[in-house]
Formats: C-alpha cells, structure tokens, sequence
C-alpha cells in the first residue's frame, strides 16, 4: 500500500485532549497516573465484593478477609510501579535511562512495562499470601479479575498521550496523530481498551460468576493472563513498534510485545488446563 494514497483528509480528526486534567500550584494531575489510581482502587473494591460472595467459593468458605485486600492494595501499588517501571527501562530503553538515570524515577512522564508490573505485582503477591496464610493462587484470582479495568483506563491515557499508536493505516477510523506524522494510523490504543480491558472483563467475570471458576484455584488467573497475552499478541499487528526497538530479528513483524506475551499465552493455558477443583478444607 502506498503511503501516497493515504491522505490525512481521510482521517477521523485527533481529540486533542489535555493529557493534564488540572495544575495545583507544582501538583499537575494526568490522565496517564489517574488511570493507573482508578485501575488499582476498582481492582481492590471488585476483589473484596469477589471474597465476600460465599456463593462463589467452595463449600461457601471465603478465601481470606476483606482486610486482607485493604492491605494487600499497597503492595499491589509498589509491585505495579516498581516492576513496571523496571520492566520499560530494561526491555525497552536501557541506553537511553543509562545515559540519564535519573529519568528512571520520572514516572509521570509515562514508561511502562506491563509486563514488569506484571511480574512485580506476582511477586508481591506471593510474599502477602505467605505472609497472611492465604492460598496464593486464590488471591491470583481475585486481582485478576478485576484489573482488566486498569488496563483499560491506562490504554485510554495513552490514547489522549496520543503514544503507542498504530501503524499507517487507509481504514475508515484511522486518525492523525499530533506526533505520528502526516498519515493516518490505526487507533491501536482504543483497540487494547476494548481487548485488554472490556471484553476480557466481562470474560473474566463470565468465568467467576457464570462457571464458578473461583472454586478451581488458578483458573481465573490463567485465563486472565492468557487473554492478555493473545489480546497483546494480535493488537500489535496494527500498534507501530517501539521507535528505539523497532521490529526483532529484522522480520518486519515481531515485536517485543509479542515476544513478552508468547509465553503469558503459553503460562496461561498451563494454569487452565492443571487447574482443578478444591475442597474448602484444603491447606492453604
């Protein structure tokens, strides 16, 4: 397709919304961290009505307290920050942070791994579970169910950023970008909205309260980090590749969003297919 016939004119018009909701004084609230807030509040809010539902665990016996997630949201927080932010840095801009690294702790000027903060909140997850005598998988489960609205959310923050678009595109939808050159592109970022936050949402809360599958430790948490990953792998066929990665291994299509998420597909369909059913009077 030639980049001649995709002509800007064409394009649905760019929002050009404020990505900074309000200035107070120094203090300038964005989008992008607001997403980020509201994701981890839903997330704790929906888990706690998830482990007071008796209906949905075995034998009617609650997997933990409501106050343990009170506490667990701290961790939750860390573990999505640190991890998350240590995840960009080192997959996807290490020079650029080793020749400014003090640009590391500049989070609000977006650079976020999911992945990182992925692998970081897993990590605080076990720790809190061991240290409370919670069965781990279980609280998988729970945080799992709800953080496809974070993600969401996040994803509409890039979209007002306008970061992380899509690749030059002649669809019907394709948009402008302020710094995405003179050519349509898809609107990649809505797409991961819909995918990685909507329609896994309302999957993961089919599985909880349709089939019951709180009652099969791991599954729900398998199922949300094989959606993820499948929902990635294809979005990133339309999402243009990270300007200082560019595509891997000279191929012209492999990302490294795809590569990071081959093995969330692979992870997330062990953890469906090794699940089963437990006792309530099962150890934790």
């Amino acid at each position: 397709m030639s980049d001649t016939l995709l002509l800007p004119l064409a394009a649905l018009t760019f929002p050009n919304i404020d990505p900074v909701i309000v200035t107070i004084g120094p203090l300038a609230i964005h989008w992008y961290g607001l997403g980020y807030i509201v994701g981890i509040l839903f997330a704790w809010w929906y888990g706690k009505r998830l482990v007071t539902n008796p209906k949905l665990w075995p034998d009617g016996q609650l997997p933990m307290k409501p106050e343990d997630l009170d506490d667990f949201v701290v961790w939750a927080a860390i573990g999505v920050v640190v991890g998350g932010r240590t995840g960009y840095v080192l997959l996807y801009d290490l020079p650029r942070y080793l020749a400014n690294p003090l640009d590391i702790f500049a989070v609000w000027q977006g650079g976020m791994s999911f992945h990182g903060g992925l692998l970081g909140t897993i990590l605080a997850m076990v720790l809190f579970s061991r240290s409370r005598k919670i069965r781990t998988w279980s609280l998988l489960d729970v945080v799992a169910a709800g953080v496809p609205v974070g993600l969401g959310l996040v994803r509409l923050a890039n979209f007002i950023n306008s970061e992380l678009w899509g690749r030059v595109s002649d669809v019907p939808w394709a948009m402008v970008f302020p710094n995405g050159g003179p050519f349509p592109r898809h609107p990649s970022q809505i797409y991961e909205a819909l995918l990685e936050g909507l329609v896994l949402f309302l999957v993961l809360r089919f599985l909880t309260h349709s089939r019951l599958k709180l009652k099969t430790p791991r599954f729900v948490g398998g199922a949300f980090v094989c959606g993820y990953g499948l929902s990635r792998i294809f979005v990133e066929f339309f999402r243009e590749p990270d300007q200082q990665i560019g595509y891997l291994a000279g191929t012209g299509w492999l990302t490294m969003g795809m590569l990071l998420s081959l093995p969330m597909v692979l992870i997330g369909l062990w953890c469906m297919l090794s699940a089963r059913p437990v006792a309530a009077s099962r150890p934790a």
